[in-house]
Formats: C-alpha cells, structure tokens, sequence
C-alpha cells in the first residue's frame, strides 16, 4: 500500500498511479460518533482541491467532505450506501469515500505525512 497523506479537514489520501484513493480520518470517525449516511459524489464529476465533495452523517452530526485534491471522480464505494458503520469500523482502509483521478499531482506536496498529521490532530482535541 502506498504511503498515506492527510488534509487539515481530516481526509486521507492513498495514491496508485494517478488515482487517489480519499476517506475521512480516524479521528474525524470518532468525533463524528456512529455513522448512519453517507452522501458520495457522482463518478465522472469534475471537482477542485477544497471542493466539499461528500457528507457524512452520524447520530450526533453531520460532516462535509472535501476533495483534498483536484481531479475527477473516477469511483466511490458503493458499500458505504448500504453499510455506512464502515467508516466507523475500517475508516482509513475500507471505507473509503471515492477515488480521483489526480489533475495535479503536485497538489499532494500540500499535505501532511502520518506524523504531521498524528500532531495536528492531538492540538484539535
């Protein structure tokens, strides 16, 4: 598996060639509580890096999900409509949200190694 890169906004990144494969943290799960819906993006949507992508819905909240790239939409998980607690029980594997097509490749400079993003997320708690 690819090395795993992380946004500000708590999303993951696991690049294969130029696909990116993109969930929420597992931090971002635990405060979000049981996830009950999630909304994906439509395959072949064009969207830029910033851009809220998806919604997460838990019993407690709900949560945008921003593209932590730019690119177009390639696929999503087709589990999460019918088993959305996978963000819960494997979020940073198997409940990924969508996969993109990178426009930028460079654009993965911007964001944070696992250990960066293990000390940013220690300061938002």
């Amino acid at each position: 598996m690819s090395e795993m890169h992380f946004s500000e906004e708590h999303e993951w990144v696991v690049v294969d060639g130029d696909i990116a494969a993109v969930g929420i943290t597992n931090f971002a799960q635990e405060q979000l509580g049981d996830v009950v819906f999630v909304d994906l993006p439509d395959t072949g949507k064009t969207v830029a890096k910033g851009d809220e992508v998806a919604v997460v819905e838990s019993v407690k909240a709900a949560a945008e999900v921003y593209s932590p790239l730019s690119g177009d939409i390639v696929e999503t998980n087709d589990v999460l409509d019918s088993v959305p607690e996978t963000v819960n029980s494997d979020p940073q594997a198997g409940a990924w949200f969508f996969k993109i097509k990178m426009s930028d490749p460079g654009e993965l400079d911007s964001l944070m190694d696992a250990a960066a993003y293990d000390a940013f997320a220690s300061n938002e708690g």
